[in-house]
């Protein structure tokens, strides 16, 4: 079992959500306003007043299989977008 963990702009989350709906992923969790430090060293707290530069955090458990399908069909998003991917084994309890 793989897990991905997808962090993109609330903005482009439609189009991500789209994409993953088309892969046929099992399911999906997503917390939107999400924030953190990143290159730029700096928390942005700009988000909190207006909305703008907020993230979402997307989460999916699935095969091997379901990935590859992900992985072609969100890599041009993330790529004209933004965003990072990043995968990791995952065992059920």
């Amino acid at each position: 079992m793989k897990r991905l963990d997808l962090i993109v702009g609330e903005r482009e989350l439609e189009k991500l959500l789209e994409s993953l709906e088309l892969a046929e992923v099992p399911g999906y969790t997503v917390m939107k306003h999400v924030t953190g430090r990143g290159p730029e060293r700096v928390v942005s707290e700009d988000m909190e007043f207006t909305g703008l530069g907020a993230n979402a955090h997307v989460i999916v458990f699935c095969e091997q299989v379901v990935l590859d399908r992900i992985r072609k069909n969100i890599e041009p998003l993330l790529n004209f977008y933004g965003g990072v991917a990043y995968v990791s084994e995952a065992t059920a309890l």
